[in-house]
């Protein structure tokens, strides 16, 4: 007979939970029992563990073995408890010594000959552990770069079962060590130097960068649409330590972290196809909800090309996350909430038939009506810049522009008006956050309400209702952006009239 625990990290959804795993060993018939609400994938680490143990050259106890994973109401999924539950058994059965074990948060899968495979969510369940009095934790070598960047608590990796006892047992000799850690370069492809024409598009591009502005834009096919939306991320500020592990916790518990790959400091790109189900695109599925297209692009931009094409239900699961930064997924396990704060970029054809010239247009005016009518009015509302593209010229196209600016000039101009903006609203107490996240009732307060003399156009489009009251905060933030671009401390006539011009789609 024989007791022993050891300490593990169970997720729910980005929120790690420590979890205790028990293992006894008593008389009775050869039988395991794992309790502790595990899911499918869990229940099955009795067949796991019991042929890891016995390749790695560790004797199976048969008689009764009872599993358990406290807390038992929690619920438990993924195979990232099969090195716990190994660790546990060997000890309960006196091949381990607990010692060993003391202060040790091992996660991982085992293969069944003994090695250790990958798992996901392994930062965010380190975050979680650090807080315990967890010292040392044990990963698999594909999830070792990810974990070393998880300050306060000492990272190893083991190839097999048999080498992390070996390792233990011998000082931590054949444990592995964190690689050295890759540098990241600058990379600031694809360049916006690449799109030929649309330089009101680029001015626009460059302020939705600097303020974080949604954007939606309408053209005709060929236009420079997706390229505009695809040069959007390279000119947008680096994450910081904070944004990094955020979202590279979000990418590793969706399985979208390369194993060599550390923190991720550019701004994700999600483009999901309009064919995309509810799941896929705000996240869900089985189980415990899984982060979509829209948590996988948090800090950084959401593309969604042929807006009309998507369902007009997916799209309207957009509008709460886009005011709060935030989804929320409800099941009957439980609420799962994903960070969200992302630009949004909408592009679409004026028309179904999307005729190259608006001429050779055959769409009846009511087919135009109903295909852009497919976007709801609430969901238009919380975009800051509407824009139309015109066809390229046959002179901007194949001219030889002189003075093409590259995306790390504009880089340069976004990052300085970053700054600019996180200083200003972090002196007022708001944060050092972006002006498309500042609220709009504190920008109509003392001391950044700007005189009526700036905001007169504004202020005749709100009193005629041509726009909402969410709509004219909004052009109040471009406007910001726009000030800031120009290094300026406060926003005036013209910055005013321009951004009102980049929300309702048209130039004053």
């Amino acid at each position: 007979m024989g007791y022993a625990k050891i300490h593990a990290v169970g997720l729910i959804g980005l929120v790690g939970h420590n979890v205790t795993v028990e293992a006894h060993i008593d008389r009775g018939q050869p039988r395991v029992v794992l309790s502790g609400l595990p899911d499918t994938v869990l229940g099955q680490a009795r067949d796991r563990v019991r042929s890891a143990v016995v390749n790695s050259g560790f004797q199976w106890p048969d008689q009764r073995i009872a599993i358990n994973l406290l807390p038992a109401a929690l619920p438990k999924h993924g195979s990232s408890f099969d090195i716990a539950i190994a660790l546990a058994l060997l000890v309960a059965s006196r091949q381990v010594p607990v010692e060993l074990c003391e202060g040790l948060v091992p996660i991982g899968e085992l293969g069944l000959d003994g090695q250790l495979r990958p798992v996901r969510g392994v930062l965010p369940a380190l975050m979680a552990a650090r807080e315990t009095s967890a010292v040392t934790a044990v990963v698999p070598p594909e999830n070792l770069r990810e974990a070393s960047h998880v300050e306060g608590i000492r990272v190893r990796g083991a190839r097999s079962l048999r080498a992390l006892v070996d390792g233990l047992a011998g000082g931590g000799g054949d444990l592995l060590e964190v690689p050295p850690s890759l540098d990241d370069p600058l990379d600031f492809e694809p360049d916006i130097a690449d799109v030929v024409g649309q330089d009101s598009a680029k001015r626009a591009l460059e302020i939705a960068a600097a303020g974080g502005h949604n954007m939606f834009l309408v053209g005709p096919p060929g236009v420079g649409k997706t390229m505009l939306a695809e040069r959007l991320p390279p000119i947008l500020p680096r994450l910081n330590d904070e944004e990094a592990r955020d979202v590279t916790a979000i990418h590793s518990i969706a399985g979208a972290l390369r194993d060599d790959e550390g923190l991720v400091r550019r701004a994700p790109f999600q483009a999901p196809h309009h064919s995309a189900s509810m799941a896929a695109l705000v996240g869900g599925g089985l189980g415990i909800a899984r982060p979509g297209a829209l948590s996988l692009a948090h800090r950084g931009v959401l593309f969604l090309d042929e807006v009309p094409e998507f369902r007009r239900d997916v799209l309207d699961a957009l509008r709460q996350p886009l005011e709060c930064g935030e989804i929320s997924i409800n099941r009957s396990m439980g609420v799962v909430r994903y960070p969200a704060r992302v630009q949004l970029l909408l592009a679409a054809n004026p028309c179904p038939c999307a005729a190259a010239q608006a001429m050779d247009c055959e769409c009846a005016p009511a087919a135009r009506s109903r295909y852009l009518g497919k976007l709801s009015g609430p969901l238009l509302d919380r975009i800051d810049i509407h824009l139309t593209l015109e066809p390229v010229s046959r002179a901007a196209l194949l001219d030889e522009p002189d003075g093409v600016e590259h995306s790390e000039a504009v880089a340069g101009r976004v990052l300085t008006a970053r700054r600019a903006a996180a200083a200003r609203w972090d002196g007022a107490g708001f944060g050092a956050v972006s002006n498309a996240e500042v609220s709009g009732t504190r920008l109509s307060r003392h001391p950044w309400r700007l005189p009526r003399a700036v905001t007169g156009v504004a202020d005749w489009m709100l009193d005629s209702g041509r726009i909402t009251a969410r709509g004219y905060h909004r052009i109040l933030r471009i406007a910001w952006s726009i000030c800031d671009l120009a290094g300026r401390e406060r926003p005036d006539k013209d910055d005013l009239a321009e951004a009102t011009g980049l929300r309702l789609g048209n130039n004053l």
